[in-house]
């Protein structure tokens, strides 16, 4: 199968071809595209170098499917023209996610919406991305009422350049700032820009996204959005309010057979997720889960996953996956 990849040579573009390699896509020529100043260097896939193209040239080679990593405004400008000429288009931008005709999908949780007539695939946003993975299982069980969640989120989000601000702050160089302030020794309460009701672009991502993929507008979510001097994944603190009550035991089953999840809850050994044993793996993980003691229904829980890999180029490349396996693409 031919396959393009748009921003190949970004930080999760870089991670797709990772990914599409390491989980043997079944990729029979690989079309890499990036900006104009890099049309015609080279990447490197499976042992072999493929030249970058420009967008139109990719549209000519006619790929079966194009992942797109590449910033909303270029997908804006050049989905729905890979789309027209046939081209399934998986888009990791936030620009299709709310609109009401695309498709917003993890594979785990609601790919029984794809047909073959979605030609831009909606990939959520990372945070987004791990929570839902353990919400839904949980809400066909229980039924979620509401969620509270506070995120803990990795540099790697914003780019190579917040990397190289925090890793030339650790080395005391100055340098180019990706965010406002020093990132390194510190966190900062704002992922994306303020919308008007004081909450920034990243929290609602979290509170609209999870009620589509959820396919539930039902379900309460407000959400706190805090970078902090990591790598390794997103960390998220998760308070679920159900409308049934819940033991314990049967709660932990439950995640632990889910697909996707892994568990790691046992407190007596100190086992818990966290972001540095996350890094480079495609599950997500989940642990310190206990009980809200005040109000009933009510459970606490610590959601990790990497941002780059399951929050980004792992969910994108799956739903290829299951677009082939389903013969949609």
């Amino acid at each position: 199968m031919k396959i393009a990849v748009v921003g190949a040579t970004g930080l999760v573009g870089t991670k797709m071809l990772e990914v599409l390699e390491q989980r043997n896509f079944p990729v029979t020529e690989l079309v890499p595209v990036a900006s104009e100043k890099s049309v015609g260097k080279q990447v490197d896939f499976k042992g072999s170098k493929y030249t970058i193209v420009s967008m139109q040239e990719a549209i000519d080679a006619k790929p079966a499917i194009a992942i797109f990593s590449a910033g909303g405004g270029t997908s804006l400008q050049w989905a729905p023209k890979f789309a027209a000429a046939g081209i399934t288009v998986i888009d990791n931008s936030s620009a299709w996610r709310m609109d009401p005709e695309k498709k917003l999908v993890v594979p785990e949780v609601n790919a029984h919406v794809l047909t073959a007539a979605d030609k831009i695939i909606a990939n959520p946003n990372c945070s987004t991305i791990q929570m839902v993975l353990v919400l839904k299982p949980l809400h066909e069980r229980y039924t979620i009422k509401r969620v509270v969640v506070s995120t803990y989120q990795s540099v790697t989000g914003t780019g190579v350049k917040a990397v190289d601000q925090m890793m030339n702050e650790r080395k005391g160089i100055k340098g180019d700032m990706a965010y406002k302030y020093q990132i390194d020794m510190n966190a900062i309460p704002q992922i994306d820009v303020f919308t008007p009701n004081g909450y920034t672009k990243e929290e609602m991502k979290m509170v609209n996204e999870t009620k589509k993929i959820m396919e539930d507008d039902s379900i309460r979510v407000t959400a706190t959005c805090v970078r902090i001097p990591t790598i390794g994944g997103h960390s998220e603190s998760v308070n679920i309010e159900f409308e049934k009550d819940f033991e314990m035991d049967d709660v932990k089953s439950l995640l632990s057979a889910s697909e996707g999840i892994v568990l790691e809850d046992d407190i007596d050994n100190f086992v818990y997720p966290m972001p540095l044993n996350a890094h480079d793996k495609d599950e997500t993980f989940v642990g310190r889960i206990r009980r809200d003691e005040t109000q009933p229904n009510t459970l606490n829980c610590w959601i990790v996953s990497d941002n780059l890999r399951k929050g980004a180029a792992t969910n994108a490349v799956q739903i290829a996956e299951y677009l082939v396996e389903k013969g949609l693409a």
